[in-house]
């Protein structure tokens, strides 16, 4: 597909105003505004909440391979605290 060009673009804009009325448009901006964000917030909170289980599974497997067995495991001091 070419370009469009500006007078494509004027085209358009005509074609939008003829269509929708000058009133509807600004609405239609704001519809599709609100309809991207709520799409880029989604995708974002979906790929942190990857991240969140990929670094829980990752530190999870860190904390089993650091803890010593029951054989190995040493008596832990008494917290002692100042009074």
């Amino acid at each position: 597909m070419p370009n469009i060009g500006a007078p494509g673009y004027i085209l358009l804009i005509i074609l939008a105003l003829l269509l929708f009325g000058p009133n509807k448009l600004p609405e239609l901006g704001r519809a599709v505004g609100r309809t991207f964000r709520e799409f880029k917030n989604g995708a974002r909170d979906i790929l942190s909440e990857d991240e969140r289980t990929e670094r829980k599974g990752v530190k999870d497997s860190v904390v089993q391979a650091s803890q010593p067995t029951s054989s190995e495991a040493q008596p832990q001091p008494e917290d002692k605290r100042l009074p």
